[in-house]
C-alpha cells in the first residue's frame, strides 16, 4: 500500500488560493484542502494522510469511511511530530511520501525509507489528477 503524508499547514500556507482562504476562514482552507486530498486519494489509490497542528490537549486523528485519514497533533506537539513518527514507525513496512516544505522533515523521513516532495510537488500531481478525472468523465459523457 502507498501512503502520502501532507504536512497541512504546509500546503495551506504555500498554495496562494488556499492562503487567501485560510486569511479568511481558517476552518474553510482545512475542509478545501481535506476536499482536494480527498479526491486525490480517490483519482490515485495513494491512501493520503493529512496532519495538522493543535486541536486538542492530545493527539487525535478522524477518518470518514472512504475518506482520508486526519490528524491533529493536539498540544504541546506538532504536525512535524506526527509525520516523523508516522515515517519512522511505518517507513521501512509501507512505501511512505511525505510532502512538506520542511527540509529537517524531509531528511528525517528520507532517513526512515521515505520520500519527501515539496508542497508545490503535491499541488502539481493533484492538479495533475483533478485534469486526468475531468478528462475521464468527458470521454464518458461522449461514449
Amino acid at each position: 500500500m502507498r501512503y502520502l503524508l501532507v504536512d497541512a499547514h504546509s500546503a495551506i500556507f504555500s498554495w496562494p488560493d488556499l492562503h487567501d482562504l485560510h486569511a479568511r476562514n481558517a476552518l474553510a482552507a482545512r475542509e478545501e484542502l481535506t476536499r482536494r486530498l480527498t479526491a486525490y486519494q480517490d483519482a490515485s489509490g495513494v491512501r493520503v494522510v493529512v496532519v495538522f497542528d493543535g486541536k486538542g490537549a492530545r493527539a487525535n486523528s478522524e477518518s470518514v469511511p472512504g475518506g482520508i485519514q486526519v490528524f491533529y497533533s493536539g498540544g504541546g506537539k506538532t504536525a512535524d511530530c506526527i509525520i516523523e513518527r508516522l515515517a519512522a514507525k511505518y517507513g521501512g513496512e509501507q512505501e511512505i511520501t511525505v510532502a512538506t516544505n520542511d527540509n529537517l522533515v524531509r531528511q528525517t523521513v528520507i532517513t526512515f525509507g521515505g520520500l519527501a516532495i515539496s508542497v508545490d510537488a503535491l499541488r502539481d500531481l493533484v492538479g495533475e489528477a483533478e485534469r486526468d478525472v475531468s478528462r475521464r468523465i468527458r470521454q464518458h459523457r461522449r461514449r
